[in-house]
């Protein structure tokens, strides 16, 4: 559930901690950095534990990263999430799996209630709440990882694995889904 606005007549504007949008006019908001740059257009999203956010597209200019003149190769597994060309490894933290038992336990519980009903919609946004957890947890190392190796490397050449038919194998199924390689590379 999102709606996006283009930016005409300085309709959207940030005075302070609160935003200016169209149809919603000045909503406090939590900023979590500056905006520097033109602001072409905002979207406001909800996610399915309930919590509204705002992307806001900016123009800014791009600088560029001084030059290393280092290459590297990268190796993408499921015991080590990726082992480096010049022998850096980077461990599988595993979020899905560390959170699996209260995932279930949870699960069960929204299956004993009744559809529609208050506390049925309470334990769907604690469930939302545990797969917005895991997947940020997840997000937020993935992108530590690819920043520290862009910063340090200009070539980069990664293994091009067939995901789609690697999942086909049901013992390897959730090991591989829960490494997002794809993520990763993107």
């Amino acid at each position: 559930q999102s709606y996006t606005t283009k930016q005409t007549n300085e309709n959207i504007a940030i005075i302070g901690n609160k935003i200016k949008l169209p149809k919603l006019g000045l909503v406090r908001f939590a900023k979590s950095r500056e905006v520097e740059g033109r602001i072409v257009n905002a979207t406001v999203r909800r996610n399915p534990s309930g919590r509204y956010f705002v992307s806001l597209l900016v123009e800014t200019e791009v600088q560029e990263l001084p030059k290393t003149h280092s290459y590297i190769g990268i190796d993408v597994g499921l015991k080590d999430f990726a082992i480096l060309s010049n022998g850096t490894h980077y461990k599988n933290p595993n979020f899905f799996r560390s959170l699996e038992d209260k995932l279930a336990k949870a699960q069960r519980v929204l299956s004993r209630r009744m559809k529609g009903s208050s506390r049925w919609n309470k334990q769907r946004v604690k469930i939302a709440r545990i797969h917005e957890y895991i997947s940020n947890a997840r997000k937020d190392y993935l992108d530590k990882i690819s920043t520290e190796i862009i910063k340090n490397h200009d070539v980069i050449g990664i293994e091009d694995l067939q995901v789609s038919n690697m999942l086909k194998n049901h013992k390897l199924a959730k090991a591989i889904s829960e490494v997002s390689w794809l993520q990763f590379r993107s």
